[in-house]
C-alpha cells in the first residue's frame, strides 16, 4: 500500500515514560489506543487491500475494486448523525436508493484528487436514484471540511466523524472502509455491494455503480 499520510505514531521511549498513575488513567489510556489502532488503519493513501476476516464472500478485482454477488451481501450499519453543517442525517432513509458512500478528509491529498470525480458522478446519477453521502472523518473541527466541500463545489450530505466511530460499526469480514478515501456502495436494499479503498478516477466510479444501479 501507498500511503501519503499517516497518523503521528510515539516513538518507543515515549510509550516507555507513560507510567499512569491510577486505574483511571490506565482505563482511558486503553481506550484512546484502542480507537487509534482501529480508526487508522485508515491511513490517508493512494490505495489499499481488501480487509476483514472470516468469510468475506467478496472479491477484488485487478483494478482494486472488491464486489459481492446480490445474494451474499451484508446490510450496512447504522450510520446516522450530525453533518458538517449541523443537521441530521440516517443513512436508512435512502433505502430504496442506491447510496454511494465515500469516507474522507480534508487534509487527505486522494480524497482531493478524487472529489472533482465524485461531485460529477453524484450530480449525473441523481436522476437514477443515486445518492452520494460523505463520512468526514479526522477533521479537528467542520471548518475545513465545509471549506473542503465549497472549494471542490461537493453537491451532497457529509457526517461529521472526527474520531471515526461510525466507520468502526462495520463488522468485521464484510466491506468495510479501511482506508481514507474508501469508497463503498449500498444497493437499494441497504446492503453493501462494492467497495474501493483508493482514489477513485471517474471512470473507476463508474464501473463499481453502474451494475449495482442496473439492479432490479
Amino acid at each position: 500500500m501507498s500511503a501519503a499520510c499517516r497518523a503521528p505514531q510515539r516513538s518507543n521511549r515515549a510509550n516507555r515514560s507513560l507510567r499512569p498513575r491510577t486505574a483511571r488513567s490506565r482505563a482511558a489510556l486503553l481506550a484512546a489506543g484502542s480507537a487509534v489502532a482501529a480508526l487508522v488503519l485508515t491511513a490517508c493513501g493512494s490505495g489499499g487491500t481488501s480487509g476483514g476476516g472470516g468469510n468475506t464472500n467478496f472479491i477484488t478485482g485487478s483494478d482494486g475494486i472488491a464486489t459481492v454477488k446480490k445474494s451474499e451481501r451484508k446490510p450496512a450499519p447504522d450510520l446516522s448523525g450530525t453533518t458538517i453543517d449541523g443537521k441530521h442525517l440516517d443513512l436508512a432513509s435512502y433505502k430504496g436508493k442506491v447510496v454511494v458512500l465515500n469516507v474522507w478528509g480534508s487534509w487527505c491529498s486522494p480524497c482531493r484528487a478524487e472529489a472533482p470525480n465524485l461531485a460529477k458522478v453524484a450530480r449525473e446519477t441523481a436522476s437514477k436514484g443515486v445518492q452520494f453521502v460523505g463520512i468526514n472523518t479526522r477533521d479537528t473541527s467542520t471548518q475545513p471540511a465545509r471549506e473542503f466541500e465549497k472549494n471542490f463545489d461537493v453537491p451532497y450530505p457529509s457526517l461529521y466523524d472526527p474520531t471515526g466511530k461510525l466507520m468502526l460499526r462495520f463488522k468485521k469480514g464484510t466491506l468495510n472502509p479501511q482506508l481514507i478515501p474508501s469508497t463503498l456502495v449500498i444497493d437499494r436494499d441497504g446492503r453493501i455491494a462494492a467497495r474501493a479503498l483508493q482514489a477513485l478516477s471517474e471512470d473507476k466510479l463508474r464501473k463499481m455503480l453502474d451494475p449495482v444501479v442496473a439492479e432490479k
